[in-house]
Parts: C-alpha cells; sequence; structure tokens
C-alpha cells in the first residue's frame, strides 16, 4: 500500500510542478487534463505527506529518547514517540480508504426515476411523497433538479416521475436510492383500518455523456404528440411532447414538461443516454454479482430495499439492517442519515473485499 502512496505523491509533486510551467499552461487542454488529476491525487498526496511528516517524528523521538540521559525527559521522548505511532496508525486507516476504487460515476449528474408499484392509487400516493422527499432532500444539497416527465393521477399521485438532477455528487448523494420501497400504512381510502402494504420502484442512473453512449439514427423513432395532463386530458394546443423509441433495448423515453418540442426532445436524449448506458454497463449478470460482493446493495431495481412502517414510525433499510424512529422527518427529505450510513457500509464492505483479495 505504501509503495502505491509512494507512487502518487511523486505524480501528485510533478503535476504540482506541470501545473506551473508555461508551457502546460499554454497547453489548455493539457492543462485541463493535469488539474483534474492533480485534484483527484491531492487528498490521497497529502495524507501520505502528513504519514510521512509523523512517522520521521516518532523516529527522531525514539533516537533522541535512546541517546538521552536524563529520566524525565527519556520518559516524555518515548511517550512522544508512542504518541506518533498511533497516529500514523490512524492515517494508514485513512490511507486505505483513500485508496480505495472509486466510483467513476460518483460525481456524475444523475437521472432519478419513480414509479408506482403494487398498490394501485395508494402505491401512486406513495410513489408522489417519495418525489417530494428526494426534491427536499436535493433541495438541502443544492442540487438542481429538472422535471423530464410526470405522469399523475386525478388524486394526486404519481404513476411515473422522471427527473435531471445535477450538481456536485448528485449520483454519489442518490444513487444507493435504486430498488424497490415499500410502505405499510392505512390508507385513507381505507374504512376499516386496515394496514396495507403497497410499493414503488426508484431507479438512479449516472447521467452518460454523448461520447459514452452512440445512440444510431438508424436504431430510434421519434414521435411527437400533444402533451397531456392528470387522467389523460390534453393541457397543450401545440404538438411539443416527445416520445423515442430504442429499437435494441426496447427503451421507449416520454418527455412533455417543456412547451418546446426542441427542449423536451433533448431532455428525452438525456434520459435515453441514461438508460441505454445503464442497460450495457450496469446490468449484466457479471456486474451485478460484483456489485453484490461490493456493496450494500446491488443497485437492482427488483430487489426490495426499504421498509416505510407509518404505524410504528419507522423506515427500515434492509441491506443494512438500520432502523430509524423518525419517519416524518425523512419523508421531508431528512434522509442524509440513512445515505451516510449507507456510504459507511459500502466502505467497510469493499475494505473487507480488499483484504480478503490482498
Amino acid at each position: 500500500m505504501l509503495k502505491k502512496t509512494e507512487e502518487i505523491l511523486r505524480r501528485y509533486r510533478f503535476l504540482s510542478d506541470a501545473l506551473a510551467d508555461s508551457a502546460v499552461i499554454a497547453d489548455v487542454p493539457l492543462w485541463r487534463s493535469y488539474s483534474k488529476e492533480h485534484a483527484e491525487l491531492r487528498d490521497t498526496a497529502e495524507k501520505y505527506e502528513e504519514y510521512l511528516a509523523v512517522e520521521k517524528e516518532m523516529k527522531d523521538a525514539f533516537e533522541v529518547a535512546e541517546a538521552e540521559t536524563d529520566v524525565e525527559m527519556k520518559k516524555l521522548l518515548t511517550e512522544e514517540g508512542y504518541s506518533c505511532k498511533e497516529r500514523l496508525s490512524t492515517i494508514l486507516g485513512e490511507l486505505r480508504v483513500l485508496l480505495l476504487p472509486k466510483d467513476k460515476n460518483d460525481e456524475k449528474n444523475c437521472i432519478l426515476e419513480v414509479r408506482a408499484g403494487t398498490g394501485g392509487e395508494e402505491a401512486a400516493l406513495f410513489a408522489a411523497e417519495l418525489c417530494r422527499m428526494y426534491l427536499n432532500f436535493c433541495a438541502a444539497h443544492r442540487l438542481k433538479v429538472e422535471e423530464i416527465d410526470v405522469a399523475g393521477t386525478e388524486l394526486g399521485g404519481v404513476k411515473e416521475a422522471v427527473y435531471s438532477v445535477s450538481g456536485a455528487g448528485a449520483y454519489k448523494l442518490l444513487k444507493y436510492e435504486s430498488g424497490v420501497h415499500r410502505v405499510q400504512r392505512v390508507p385513507a381510502t381505507e374504512t376499516q383500518g386496515r394496514i396495507h402494504t403497497s410499493a414503488a420502484t426508484v431507479a438512479v442512473l449516472p447521467e452518460a455523456e454523448e461520447v459514452e453512449v452512440e445512440i444510431k439514427e438508424k436504431d430510434i423513432r421519434i414521435d411527437i404528440f400533444h402533451s397531456g395532463g392528470a387522467g389523460g386530458q390534453n393541457v397543450n394546443k401545440v404538438a411539443s411532447a416527445v416520445r423515442i423509441t430504442h429499437f435494441p433495448t426496447g427503451i421507449v423515453v416520454t418527455c412533455q414538461d417543456e412547451r418546446s418540442q426542441l427542449k423536451n426532445k433533448e431532455r428525452a436524449f438525456k434520459v435515453l443516454r441514461s438508460r441505454v448506458y445503464d442497460h450495457y454497463n450496469g446490468q449484466s449478470e457479471k456486474a451485478r454479482e460484483e456489485n453484490r460482493r461490493n456493496m450494500v446493495g446491488s443497485g437492482d431495481r427488483s430487489e426490495r430495499i426499504r421498509t416505510y412502517n407509518f404505524p410504528q414510525s419507522r423506515v427500515t433499510d434492509h441491506r443494512i439492517g438500520l432502523s430509524l424512529y423518525s419517519l416524518d422527518a425523512f419523508m421531508t427529505g431528512e434522509i442524509d442519515e440513512m445515505v451516510e450510513a449507507l456510504t459507511i457500509a459500502n466502505r467497510e464492505a469493499l475494505l473487507a473485499s480488499e483484504e480478503n483479495n490482498g
């Protein structure tokens, strides 16, 4: 591990010098490339520099203590040496975390999709609540959310909602939400007070760039139609809604939020690229098995990941066995404690995997 950090520090120092070189500064693409790599290596390089400094302090303290004749001074220097040794152990742990393989999609924008599952209108109402929960969470983290397409119901539920989420670490913050979310509660329409179980499905897809996904013109069909509101009534006399069908995968994307046909088309292509990217890169059996070994959840949208129990005010994440008894706050978007717990569990699983393979 230390050999690897030594190489990272060497590369980091080279890049630091290069970024100050006038020839590199004049070459804008090269400067951007170096600058990005420099930023990616910074935390690890600086942590290793701290390790080297503390290691030197430890060696110096023990060496001076060995030659010291004054008993009290010898004791103080020895204690300082052991204190440095403990700090080294802590820094090594931090370096292990920094050296873990990073998810290449973490800093990307993402597509958030919420769909009503089993449970009829109650499932649609729950899906609408999940949408509000995520919108509030995104707002608290200063993420920008754009509505791509929302198909509502007459009672205020959501059959399907698709959003584009952009901002620093958007995918990293939301990626563990993919899966089946189950709700247990007494629906407003229930007259006998019986608890019903319904479900909604959430998918979080990293936003794919055009260079990452090639969508050929011959592989798609684009349909233009009139936008519709809840219940199917026409709300736009201009045919601006766009539906794109991708034949190789069978993926269909609809966007009717904007009045501009061009904007709807742009947004629909954004979603299509992300879904196609997810289809080819994240849905193969090999990728799923790798995810199951290394992560807290597979990201498989058929996997039940969480239960929202309203009578007990409890939300339980089944992947890590964590229950929180603050459901009201959770549903208003205060899901940070759960996100942090899932992140830590994933990190620990990766560390264990690294040690087992090590």
